[in-house]
């Protein structure tokens, strides 16, 4: 028998439009559209733009001091604080991710490390709850 890595993308291929090289530091909230690759050190929020599918790929050598909330993320660098991935998260090897991890679907490689919650989101079907399907009964009248 003969075993096979699956080969499925799960990560929406978007170009890296951007790159925080090493040796460089941004102090300061970076919002995104496509995609961020850090090798450098960022003090401050990362996000996607509403409506966007930003992509982050954190390498080995890149840090973030602050909380992060993208579409897709590739983590093989230092996080410290919260880190959201609306869609799919790939930890890697020489992840370090200290603060709570909230994702639809994970990828953790042997190595990596997180200290805090991890937190599965729920499907966006199942978020939308409406008062439509609530039906509320009269108390029962006793003794009759």
């Amino acid at each position: 028998m003969k075993f096979r890595r699956k080969s499925d993308q799960s990560i929406e291929v978007t170009k890296l439009s951007s790159l925080i090289d090493t040796g460089v530091e941004i102090v300061g909230n970076v919002f995104i559209t496509d995609g961020l690759r850090v090798d450098g050190h960022v003090q401050g929020e990362i996000r996607s733009r509403p409506d966007a599918r930003g992509l982050l790929v954190l390498s080995e050598k890149g840090r973030i001091d602050g909380s992060v909330k993208v579409y897709d993320a590739v983590i093989n660098g230092t996080i410290t604080g919260d880190l959201e991935v609306e869609h799919f998260l790939e930890l890697q090897p020489g992840a370090r991710v200290t603060g709570n991890i909230s994702y639809r679907q994970l990828r953790m490689e042997c190595g990596a490390t997180v200290d805090g919650r991890l937190e599965r989101l729920a499907e966006q079907a199942a978020e939308r709850v409406t008062n439509d399907n609530v039906v509320t009964l009269a108390r029962a009248q006793g003794g009759d």
